[in-house]
């Protein structure tokens, strides 16, 4: 964690003491409390619906620290007051503890995006029902968007569809590794789907705007309808009692006016405005992860004695390993720090590139550091008995999740090209 301390000197008075609070709180009560929640959890289909008692001791005790809901921006009445860039400081801290610390503070996906949803879009009375149970750690959610049928990286193939019948919507659609269904806290879904009786919309070309067909539907969890099939697998982890569900909708009804977010046709609208911020909390979750895994690496090679007459310490191999993880693990977070600042500063249109390539640079940027920490732990390190092989897991599957690499390279190089008009009256008047 020293890494960051210098940059924490021109951050805010009350943002160094919430890091200072966030720190002490991450490494004496919830990495302790790790073990005893797998054994409160229990085994087998208990592990489905016991929420261990640590656990709300654990928010008790956030929330008498003030470290509670601080990742919702000051952007945002019913937030911190932080900005993302403070926040990307202190969540990176969460991510040391990945499965209690971000649930212990409220900040864990997908409730972050989708209490963020609901903040920005909600109506007075969705606010009421569903984002302030959300805000008061009293509920979780979901947010239902991948397929099993279909390439799911792009929206546009989405085959759920969202009917209108009066004042009613129908649901009907088949999602796919679903976050969060598992949780027995589990109280609502945020549902992206096809409006098949949207008012028809054309972009400024008078073409048919593939874009104004999406909404966004809050469909309660004990709906007459909903059914969460079976829990996917991740490396074969299930991440109880959390999980990432198939789920089908099956005719699933709701009331249009209650439940309909921002309104029909505007899906786009609405998940734009959840991915920017929650990008940075996966990414530094991802590396506080990752700072875990060094540290543990550092450990074990100056505890686990000699090799061919030498200290594994000392052998050239390892000490490279090392440095290049620390030079690349610092290049990533000062890349969140910057794509958090330009949020702060134009909002999350304004800094789509740099949102983007923090999603591709820190995930992989910290699977290979877990990697490298399993390579130097030898057969601990894919055994249970650390946190490296679960945490490679996670960190692999984030390469995908909100977004595969590739989609978001792709983003990068048509933002890049879009300069080319600017460069090139440059290059006409001799300036480059």
């Amino acid at each position: 964690m020293a890494p960051q301390m210098d940059a924490l000197a021109n951050l805010s008075p009350r943002a160094r003491d919430l890091y200072i609070k966030m720190q002490r709180f991450v490494e004496d009560e919830c990495i302790p409390a790790e073990k005893i929640y797998e054994e409160q959890l229990g085994e087998g289909a208990q592990r489905w619906t016991t929420q261990p008692a640590i656990m709300e001791q654990l928010k008790a005790r956030a929330k008498e620290l003030g470290l509670w809901n601080l990742f919702l921006a000051r952007d945002y009445p019913e937030g911190a007051g932080l900005t993302n860039l403070e926040y990307a400081c202190i969540g990176e801290l969460t991510g040391r503890s990945p499965h209690l610390a971000p649930e212990a503070t409220n900040c864990a996906a997908p409730d972050t995006g989708n209490m963020e949803v609901l903040a920005k879009y909600g109506s007075p009375a969705q606010k009421e029902k569903w984002l302030k149970p959300l805000l008061d750690g009293e509920i979780r959610s979901a947010f239902a968007m991948t397929e099993l049928k279909v390439a799911s990286s792009d929206a546009l193939n989405i085959e759920t569809t969202i009917t209108r019948d009066g004042d009613d919507v129908i649901i009907n659609g088949h999602k796919w590794y679903i976050s969060g269904v598992g949780h027995p806290n589990l109280a609502v879904y945020i549902v992206m789907g096809k409006s098949i009786t949207a008012p028809a919309r054309t972009t400024s070309s008078g073409k048919p705007n593939r874009h104004a067909q999406h909404t966004i539907v809050l469909v309660p969890a004990n709906a007459p309808g909903v059914k969460a099939v079976r829990a996917g697998h991740v490396f074969g982890y299930d991440d109880a009692n959390h999980g990432h569900f198939e789920v089908i909708f099956d005719n699933v009804r709701v009331s249009a006016k209650e439940h309909l977010v921002l309104g029909e046709g505007r899906g786009f609208e609405v998940i734009q405005g959840r991915l920017g911020p929650g990008r940075v909390h996966h990414c530094v979750r991802a590396l506080g992860m990752a700072e875990r895994a060094m540290d543990l690496c550092i450990l074990r090679m100056r505890d686990r004695g000699s090799t061919f007459g030498t200290p594994l310490s000392d052998h050239g191999v390892v000490r490279k390993y090392i440095a290049d993880a620390r030079m690349a693990l610092d290049q990533a977070r000062l890349l969140v720090w910057h794509a958090a600042d330009r949020i702060d500063q134009v909002g999350g249109k304004g800094a789509l590139k740099e949102i983007a390539m923090i999603k591709v640079v820190v995930p992989n940027t910290a699977c290979r550091v877990v990697d490298m920490a399993i390579q130097l732990h030898g057969a601990t390190g894919v055994s249970q008995d650390t946190v490296l092989a679960n945490f490679y897991a996670g960190l692999r599957t984030l390469r995908i999740a909100d977004g595969p690499d590739e989609v978001h390279t792709q983003q990068i190089g048509r933002l890049e090209m879009r300069r080319y008009a600017e460069l090139k009256e440059k290059q006409l008047k001799g300036k480059l």
